[in-house]
Order: C-alpha cells, then structure tokens, then sequence
C-alpha cells in the first residue's frame, strides 16, 4: 500500500531508488522519527515532571508566577514553531531544521546544572522550547509526506503512541532518580541532558535525509521516444517552463507561508485549533490542581504525568485508525468533550481513591483523540511543498492560545481560587467546542444541475 507505485503504468520497472515493492502499515520514516521522539521525551519529560513543584515548592514561585513562566514556556515554542515550519520548506531539508531544534534542545538541558534562580531557569527554559518549536512541524511534516493520505491518522498515531511512551518513562525515571540520589534534582537535570544527547545521535543516524516524501511522482514512468508531436508541443512547454519541475522546486516565500490562510478548510482548523487552546488548561496546573484536591504526597507528584501518559499510549494508534475511518472532525471533538468532563470531575465530583485514576484516564483520552488527529487533518489540506509550514500555522495558533490561557487561569488562581478559575475554564471550553463543531461541519453537498437531455418525469 505505502510503496506501491500507483502512478506507474502495468509491467513499468519501478524508480531504482524506491527498491521493491511492498505493503507497509508504517513507513520506516515514522518509526525512525518516533524512536527519536521517545527518547527525547524522556529526557524532556523528566524535567518537566519535576519543574512545576521545583519552581513553586523550592523556589516559592506564586501560581501567578508559574503560569506566566509556564506560558512564556509553551509561547516561545509557538513563536518559533512557524520559523521552523518555513525554513524547513524554504531549504527543502526538513530532517536538517528538525535536527537543530532537536539540538539545541539537548544543549539547553546540562546548563539547568548550574541554573538556581529563576532568572537563568527561564532563560534556559526558553531556549530549550525555541528547539522544540524548531524541530516540531519540520517533524510532523516528514511523517505526513511519508505516508499516503488515507493512514496518516495512524501513522500520527503511531508517532505519538512512541512519543508517549518516552512521556511515560521521563516521569518515572525521575521519581526513581528523586527518591535515591541526595540532591535529587541536580541528579535529574544531569541524566535528562545524556538522554538528550542519545537522541541527537539517533536522528543523525536513523532518519532519512530529505523531504520523506514517498509519493508517486510522473517522473517514475519510463521515458518514451520523442515523435513529431514533441516538436509541436514546444510553445506550450516553454509556456509551462514558469511551474517549477519535481526536482527543482522554487523557493517557498513568506507570501506563500501567508496565503495558505485563503485555504477555507485550513483557515477554520486554524480557527478551531485556537478558540480550544484558549480553554485548555496546561497539564502541569491539571497536575496541581489534582494535587490540592485529593492531598497526593510530593513525593508523589512527579508520577502523575505517568497517568496520562499510559491512557494515551494505549488509545493513541485506536484513536488515530478510528479517524481515518469515521472522520477526524467527530474525534477531535469527543476528545474535548472527555477533557471537559474532567474538568467537571475536579469541580464537583466527590472524594475518593477512584477521583485521580479517572481524571488522568480522561486526559490521556483527551490527547489520544486530538495530538495526532490535528495534524493529520491539517496534513489533508495543505499542497507539499507548504506542508511544515501550514502544520506550523496551526501549530503555532494552538500554541499561543493555550500561552495565553496559562497566564489568565494562573491570575485567575491567583485572585479567586482553584475553583473559579477552573469553573471559567470549563465553560469557555464547552463554549468553544460547540462553535468548532459548527465550524469544522461537514459541507453540504452540491446538488447536480439537470440533465438537458432527459425528459420526463423522474
């Protein structure tokens, strides 16, 4: 299915770099990126597991404070994101921009070492997430041109099922590091920067250089001999000479980047894509809300990252295959749905041991219906050679919202409590979700026009 050369005429010899023909549930460029992808969120997710109760336990930031450090966390990777998407069309080497962002990341993490205030902390944190926004749509982009448009549901959710499972064992790498080592978190922040580092090299190593993109291309069919036809044909080749060939492409531009917006259907995921990030409260207050509402122990705390994480690991790759066959848009949306009802858990439901296992269950559902499934809707709308820079739009309108919800649900914390600004948050996601749903509708179809030729009376 993926290798197979659909364009090539019967009994054609296949491209001699594509080499035989074969099915393939996940192209190899997937599995390479997710192997990346896990071993680097271990060594991001260790530090992340540890940093909201380092910052505001050891340091005495207010949850005013963190949320501002927290979005600014999340808003230079947005910022940065749409660069990266750009530069890795612009250059047409999408495995070079990610590898820098993946380096840059993995340089920023030794340096928390010698950080203990919050000044250089955010300075590092910051660098650290412009690798991110570097590496994230250049990333994303390999995986959809690497895979046919019909499975990019699962591929994205086979890159996020790995991805999840580097999430999974960073908390626990660190809640093991915490409970031996004397000074817990120099410890930690050191074995995150040698896990960073291992990832570099297997990017390096492993990913194809290239664009990844797979799919047939006319240049496969094997040449024919030129007859009388090609020489009348003249004008209209050197008519067509202003259309860039397959091997030559022209530089993609800013006013390319820009007018991809005109896309009707990108510009409403876009929209959607931010409207939703506006109401969806950053895992790390998730965490320390469940925190203050069920009395879990310090100790305990970097483990609760391990909840989501194992609920998205299992349900990332169903998710996926199951928008690619009912449809993206209904996914998408149950998956907010599922995050609202957690939301309402953490309100109103009563005490008790169950209240932590269900609201982790529901987060994890939530992103295993959405972290995979956006991308693979955008990927359907975008041509190409813009494909990391539409990702990267989306992305960075997502990204920016949920920046801007952490610095409003941190001062709503911060002025009136847990519970109103939860309360807020929750009714601006149901608001949200049922203009999105109204948005991302499924277009009516179009009545055929009459036929002139038939008479009668149906």
């Amino acid at each position: 299915m993926y290798l197979a050369d659909r364009s090539a005429p019967a009994g054609a010899e296949p491209a001699p770099d594509r080499g035989p023909v074969r099915a393939a549930a996940v192209a190899p460029t997937v599995l390479a990126l997710g192997t990346v992808s896990l071993i680097t969120d271990v060594s991001s997710e260790m530090v992340t597991a540890v940093l909201p109760l380092y910052l505001i336990a050891g340091l005495g930031l207010s949850p005013l404070g963190f949320g501002a450090l927290d979005g600014v966390y999340n808003g230079v990777s947005a910022l940065v994101q749409l660069t990266g998407g750009h530069l890795a069309d612009r250059v047409r080497n999408h495995k070079l921009i990610a590898g820098l962002g993946y380096g840059l990341s993995a340089l920023c993490k030794p340096l928390l070492l010698f950080a203990h205030s919050l000044g250089p902390i955010s300075v590092i944190l910051t660098l650290e997430r412009t690798g991110k926004g570097l590496r994230t749509a250049p990333r994303d982009a390999l995986i959809s041109l690497s895979t046919p448009p019909e499975l990019q549901g699962r591929a994205f959710g086979v890159h996020r099922a790995m991805d999840t499972t580097g999430a999974l064992l960073g908390p626990l790498a660190a809640f093991l590091i915490l409970s031996v080592a004397v000074d817990g978190y120099d410890a930690v922040f050191g074995v995150s920067a040698c896990v960073a580092a291992l990832g570099v090299v297997v990017l390096m190593l492993f990913v194809p250089s290239g664009d990844g993109d797979t799919r047939p291309r006319p240049r496969t069919r094997p040449p024919r001999p030129r007859t009388s036809e090609d020489d009348g044909a003249a004008a209209s080749v050197a008519a067509a000479a202003a259309v860039p060939a397959a091997d030559r492409p022209a530089p993609v531009r800013l006013r390319d980047a820009l007018g991809l917006l005109r896309l009707p259907r990108l510009r409403n995921l876009a929209i959607c894509a931010v409207l939703l990030g506006l109401t969806t409260v950053s895992d790390a207050f998730v965490y320390l809300l469940l925190q203050r509402r069920t009395g879990i122990g310090d100790q305990w705390f970097p483990l609760l990252p391990l909840g989501t994480a194992a609920v998205f690991l299992l349900l990332a790759v169903p998710a996926g295959a199951l928008a690619d066959r009912i449809g993206r848009r209904t996914v998408f949306l149950t998956g907010h749905a599922l995050l609202l009802a957690g939301y309402a858990l953490l309100l109103w439901a009563p005490d008790g041991a169950a209240l932590p296992y269900l609201v982790l269950a529901l987060h994890g559902m939530f992103y295993a219906a959405t972290d995979g499934v956006l991308p693979a809707a955008v990927a359907a709308t975008v041509p190409a050679e813009l494909r990391a820079t539409g990702l990267a739009l989306v992305g960075t309108g997502q990204a920016l919202a949920r920046f801007g919800c952490s610095l409003a649900f941190g001062a709503a914390w911060t002025l009136g409590g847990t519970g109103p600004a939860l309360a807020a948050a929750a009714a601006g996601l149901l608001c949200c979700a049922a203009v999105a749903g109204f948005v991302l509708r499924p277009a009516a179809p179009v009545a055929p026009l009459p036929d002139p030729h038939r008479t009668g009376s149906p």
